[in-house]
């Protein structure tokens, strides 16, 4: 029988050196983490480059689409702002993800103490929202700021993914996403007849006219990215934004799908007004039964890849119905 070779007996000094090789390779683990933690990158803002931590552990987002963003990449911010119009964080996100999070005001008002008192290492907002306050954000935590909110929604995702240090998880999220969308075409029947489909989004807002929205909006990237058609007057949209229009001028509204929401009171949006003439009554879709209320927070408020996957869900349902 062929025996093994023996193994040598290890010095001393050897066993010194792997004991001290073991410990260096332990405590390289922890230092990283350690180190991880003091270290910044630059993340490019609209307020010019901004260095934020590498992984920052205790994030404020003030308002809806960076709290989305956030929760989208699995990060669960110590901080939000709530919509004047909304009693907390929008339902459609799961309550889990939302548990514990601090309100810290209505978004257009932050309360900077309460902020401050968090002790954030980053804050995510826009130009458009907190511009203003700017300087005084910066002084308690690193602040990103997108130019706007809305329409850029997938470009300004990629800076939040950026400044919170997941830029492998959204490339996930959006590839989840575009096969979703995908998904939702082939189930209303393909390409050509979801590009025969026209659609107008219109949203009843208390203290202001109807607002229908145009191809410059959140909602209206997700109407694209299925493939749905859009109905002419969405192209007379300022700024490709909305175009507003009053209850005795709702009939321009009409097309084949609608897809309508409530912003407020119901009675002071005029929707009430609206729902119950004989102007609406007597619209095609309406008539047809393709007019489709929908959740304010989530088709309008939301903005973002959660919202966008619930909005996806509802569209395919809506438009399937037989």
């Amino acid at each position: 029988m062929t025996s093994l070779p023996r193994r040598r007996p290890l010095t001393v000094g050897a066993l010194a050196l792997s004991g001290a090789l073991a410990l260096s390779a332990c405590g390289s683990s922890d230092d990283d983490k350690k180190a991880d933690s003091g270290k910044t990158h630059v993340v490019k803002t609209a307020m010019g480059d901004v260095k934020v931590p590498v992984a920052p552990k205790r994030v404020v987002v003030l308002d809806t689409a960076e709290l989305d963003s956030a929760i989208s990449l699995g990060v669960k911010p110590v901080g939000a702002t709530h919509v004047e119009a909304s009693s907390g964080f929008p339902s459609y996100l799961p309550k889990d993800e939302v548990e514990g999070v601090k309100d810290v005001g209505e978004m257009l008002n932050p309360n900077m103490e309460v902020i401050a008192g968090l002790k954030p290492d980053l804050i995510l907002t826009s130009k458009i929202r907190h511009g203003a306050k700017y300087d005084q954000l910066k002084q308690i935590a690193p602040t990103v700021m997108t130019e706007t909110t809305g329409h850029p929604w997938k470009e300004n995702f990629q800076t939040h993914a950026d400044a919170l240090g997941k830029k492998a998880e959204a490339q996930k999220v959006v590839a989840d996403y575009t096969a979703h969308a995908k998904k939702v075409t082939t189930a209303i029947g393909g390409p050509a007849k979801a590009k025969a489909t026209k659609v107008n989004v219109i949203r009843f807002m208390e203290g202001a006219d109807i607002r229908l929205y145009g191809e410059q909006s959140y909602i209206a990237t997700i109407l694209k990215d299925v493939g749905l058609g859009r109905a002419p007057i969405s192209a007379k949209a300022k700024d490709g934004f909305s175009y507003d229009l009053s209850p005795e001028k709702i009939d321009q509204a009409d097309t084949d799908v609608i897809f309508r929401s409530t912003y407020g009171d119901p009675k002071k949006a005029k929707q009430t007004q609206t729902v119950g003439s004989g102007l609406w009554k007597n619209m095609k879709a309406v008539k047809s039964g393709n007019v489709h209320t929908v959740d304010d927070e989530l088709w309008i408020q939301g903005i973002g890849y959660t919202a966008a996957a619930k909005i996806l869900d509802e569209m395919q349902a809506d438009l399937t119905k037989k």
